[in-house]
């Protein structure tokens, strides 16, 4: 969406990337999210936020590879 922010973890070492994009989005308000870029498909990720933010997030993939994977991760508004 416009105005939403890029958090690209490609050049991220592999054990940074998942507490960056938690920290990312414990910064969002509701309604408001960001473009993650990833070299892979970010599936376990997707669990995890199920696992630990269940009714509170928003995934929808802009890019599903093979070598760039975008997804829109936003708050709800709930």
């Amino acid at each position: 969406m416009p105005g939403d922010q890029t958090l690209d973890v490609r050049q991220m070492a592999p054990a940074q990337r998942h507490g960056t994009i938690f920290s990312m989005f414990d910064q969002l308000k509701p309604g408001q999210g960001f473009e993650l870029v990833n070299d892979h498909d970010p599936k376990p990720l997707y669990y995890q936020f199920s696992a630990e933010h269940a009714g509170q997030f928003e995934w929808s993939y802009l890019e599903q590879g093979p070598e760039v994977w975008r997804v829109r991760i936003g708050r709800t508004q709930n």
